[in-house]
């Protein structure tokens, strides 16, 4: 009988890891390969730039998804978590016009579970199918001693690229302009601190008992994917449509993110009759106490993504949205402000 090894007696498998890398190879080739070119195994990724473009600008992403894990730890549903990470990733690229070319990740366990891992990267591959992007690799780590056994964190990694002439930076944004707001999917993957604290400390409740006012179990609700806009955008985009400025919703929910894409001298003003609360948002108002004010700083309320318009384009711009299979909100409109600093009022 082999010896065991020390480094796995320390708590760190290294042939548990070698035995997924067929797996990961399979999930890898799900995604859009245009461009790649190196499998995975080497010591990094490899990506040939389309030099179509006149002044091609390569814009780059990074985040998490934050607390989520825990419930999702608690439930043992990862793969959302998988999605989650892509999606916060390429919301972010596309704001600027910039078409995602490929993702990489950063996985962290104190132990790794076969189960866990593979639910994650198949997570992060259908993300990357949604996106149009390649899974071009990414790194695993087993730290016992610094996750406790169960847990895990992660992060993502998102490039793309965008013609320099028409990257979208919110500069033409002017009086009169409209926003247009894509539904999302539920809570995304924000705000989930103030969610447990509601949810499991203050309420107790189990993620998978039913909650009337929400129709599914709890953990249904609460672990729906992020939902990713980038083929919408990009429609909207190819179509030639004069967009303005986008904005996605989330953490600092309105306020913070509409409020960083807009130019001196202006306010977005945003009709909360525009769309109805969707009911986890409701639930998580009342049963934990939430001021209104701070459910649209905290969540996205059911908006993830806003797009900016000029009015004259903005039927034709819902139309492409819905077309593309988004429930499409007029918000509201750009108007001038008595103060330098842009801002976002909600009324």
């Amino acid at each position: 009988m082999a010896e065991r090894s020390r480094y796995a007696e320390a708590g760190v498998d290294i042939d548990k890891a070698n035995r997924l890398v067929e797996e990961i190879r399979r999930l890898v080739k799900s995604t859009p390969r245009r461009g790649v070119l190196a499998d995975i195994g080497g010591f990094s990724g490899f990506f040939a730039l389309d030099l179509s473009f006149k002044e091609p600008v390569l814009c780059a992403t990074t985040d998490g998804v934050g607390t989520k894990i825990k419930l999702a730890v608690l439930a043992g549903r990862h793969r959302g978590i998988g999605v989650d990470l892509v999606a916060m990733c390429v919301n972010d690229l596309i704001v600027c016009g910039a078409k995602p070319l490929f993702f990489l990740d950063y996985l962290a366990f104190g132990r790794l579970e076969e189960k866990v891992y593979l639910e994650l990267l198949e997570g992060m591959a259908q993300g990357c199918r949604e996106a149009d992007c390649a899974l071009l690799g990414g790194e695993t780590a087993e730290m016992p001693g610094m996750y406790p056994p169960g847990e895990y964190d992660c992060a993502g990694f998102a490039v793309g690229v965008v013609e320099r002439s028409r990257i979208i930076d919110g500069s033409e944004v002017s009086v009169g302009d409209v926003l247009l707001g894509l539904a999302s999917n539920g809570l995304h993957a924000n705000g989930f601190s103030l969610v447990r604290k509601i949810v499991l400390e203050e309420l107790r409740l189990s993620l998978d008992q039913p909650v009337p006012e929400l129709g599914v179990p709890l953990e249904e609700e609460l672990l729906r994917p992020t939902r990713i806009y980038v083929k919408t955008v990009m429609n909207l985009l190819h179509r030639g449509l004069p967009v303005k400025a986008m904005a996605h919703i989330t953490g600092g929910g309105f306020y913070d993110n509409l409020k960083r894409v807009l130019p001196r001298g202006v306010r977005a003003v945003i009709r909360k009759s525009a769309w109805e609360m969707p009911p986890i948002f409701r639930f998580l108002m009342e049963q934990g106490r939430i001021s209104e004010e701070e459910m649209y700083r905290v969540f996205n309320c059911g908006v993830g993504f806003v797009v900016v318009v000029p009015e004259e384009v903005a039927e034709e711009a819902e139309a492409i949205c819905r077309g593309s299979g988004e429930r499409v909100y007029r918000l509201g409109h750009i108007e001038a402000s008595p103060e330098q600093t842009p801002s976002v009022v909600l009324e």
